[in-house]
C-alpha cells in the first residue's frame, strides 16, 4: 500500500481499519434499508462508508448509523437484477464486459474501441431494454486470461508435446523455461498446456553437451512460477537447485504420467540413444513415458533436472535419465525462479 497507493504506514493502517468498519456497516445497512438500498462504497478521503438510498426519508437512518448518505435513482437490487438478466445474453467479441458501477449508480457495458460494431450496439440496446441506467464505455485494452508456467505441465511445439522443467529468468528480466533439448531442436513457436501461445523456442543442446533446451516466454498472458505440478497433490515449491546424492530419493513430474518417485542410481552417465550419444545424464529407477520429456525432477524443494529419456514404462517400471538442471541454467545464463 505504501508502494502502490502512496500511503505512509500509519495511513495504511488507518485505511484498513476504516475499510473494516465500512464493511461491517454496509452489511447491516443493506439489510435494514431493503429495497431503498442503492449500493455502498468506501470513500478513502473521508475514511467513511457512503450509502446510496432511493428514498430521501432513509437519509437520517444512514447518518445515525455512522455513514454518509447519497440520494440515487436506482436501487442496488434493480441494477443487480438487470445485470443478471444481461448475463443470459450471448455477447459479441467486440463487448469486453459489463458490471454494476455502484458509485455511478449505473450498469456499464464496456466495448472494444478498436472493433466496435453493430453487434456491440445491439448488445448495448439489449441492456437498455432492461434498465435506463446504462452507460456504454469504450476501452482500449481487451482482457485476456492469465496462466502460470509450472514445472511438469505440458507445452506444445510444432507437431509435438513435451513437458516444462523449470521457470528461469535472464539478467535483463526476460522470461524463459527450461525443457529437454531434443524437444527444442526444431525451433518454432511454443504454446502452453491449454494451447495458448507462450513464445518462441530459442535454444537447444542435444548430444555430447547434454539434453536441454529453452523456450522464451514472450506472451504477457503467462507468468513464471517456482512451482512443480504434483498431479493430484498441492504444487511443490522450488526453493533452490542443490544436487542430491547417489542413492537419494527423487521425484519427477511430467504431462503424460504425472508424478512418480524413486532413487538416483548413478551420475554422469553417457547414454547412447538411437539419434545420438548424450553425456552427463543422471540415471534413476523412476518410470517415464513419451511426452514426459522435458519435465521436472525435484528432491524436496530442490530442483534437480530435466527428463531426457529411458526405457520401460509406468506400468511395468523402467529406467529414466535426466539432465542436471544447473548445467542447463549456467549454459543459458539463466537464474532459476524460486517460490
Amino acid at each position: 500500500m505504501q508502494r502502490d497507493l502512496g500511503l505512509t504506514a500509519d495511513q495504511a493502517r488507518d485505511r484498513v481499519a476504516g475499510q473494516a468498519r465500512a464493511t461491517e456497516l454496509e452489511s447491516r445497512l443493506s439489510g435494514a434499508l431493503s429495497s431503498s438500498f442503492g449500493g455502498a462504497w468506501y470513500d478513502a478521503a473521508s475514511n467513511r462508508l457512503v450509502v446510496g438510498v432511493t428514498d430521501a426519508a432513509k437519509v437520517a437512518q444512514v447518518t445515525a448509523a455512522g455513514a454518509q448518505a447519497k440520494i440515487v435513482a436506482h436501487s442496488q437490487r434493480s441494477l443487480d437484477g438487470a445485470k443478471a438478466a444481461l448475463d443470459q445474453f450471448a455477447a459479441p467479441a467486440s463487448v469486453t464486459g459489463w458490471y454494476v458501477d455502484t458509485m455511478a449508480n449505473r450498469l456499464v457495458v464496456e466495448v472494444n474501441a478498436a472493433s466496435r460494431d453493430a453487434a456491440a450496439d445491439r448488445f448495448a440496446n439489449a441492456a437498455r431494454a432492461l434498465t435506463d441506467a446504462v452507460s456504454v464505455v469504450e476501452v482500449g485494452a481487451v482482457p485476456v486470461p492469465l496462466y502460470n508456467v509450472r514445472g511438469g505441465d505440458a507445452w506444445y511445439g510444432p507437431g509435438f508435446r513435451c513437458s516444462v522443467a523449470f521457470s528461469a529468468t535472464d539478467s535483463r528480466g526476460g522470461k524463459h523455461y527450461i525443457t529437454a533439448g531434443h524437444c527444442t531442436e526444431g525451433g518454432g513457436a511454443a504454446s502452453g498446456y491449454n494451447q495458448v501461445a507462450q513464445g518462441t523456442i530459442n535454444g537447444s543442446t542435444f548430444g555430447a553437451g547434454g539434453d536441454f533446451g529453452k523456450v522464451d516466454v514472450t506472451s504477457s498472458q503467462w507468468t513464471l512460477t517456482g512451482k512443480v505440478n504434483h498431479y493430484g497433490g498441492a504444487d511443490v515449491s522450488v526453493k533452490g537447485s542443490t544436487e542430491t546424492a547417489v542413492g537419494g530419493s527423487i521425484c519427477r513430474s511430467g504431462s503424460t504420467t504425472g508424478w512418480h518417485c524413486g532413487t538416483v542410481q548413478a551420475k554422469n552417465q553417457t547414454v547412447n540413444y538411437p539419434q545420438r550419444t548424450v553425456r552427463g545424464l543422471t540415471r534413476t529407477n523412476v518410470c517415464a513415458e513419451p511426452g514426459d520429456s522435458g519435465g521436472s525432477w525435484i528432491t524436496g524443494t530442490q530442483a534437480q533436472g530435466i527428463t531426457s529419456g529411458g526405457s520401460g514404462n509406468c506400468t511395468s517400471g523402467g529406467t529414466t535419465f535426466f539432465q542436471p538442471i544447473n548445467k542447463a541454467l549456467s549454459s543459458f545464463g539463466l537464474r532459476l525462479v524460486t517460490s
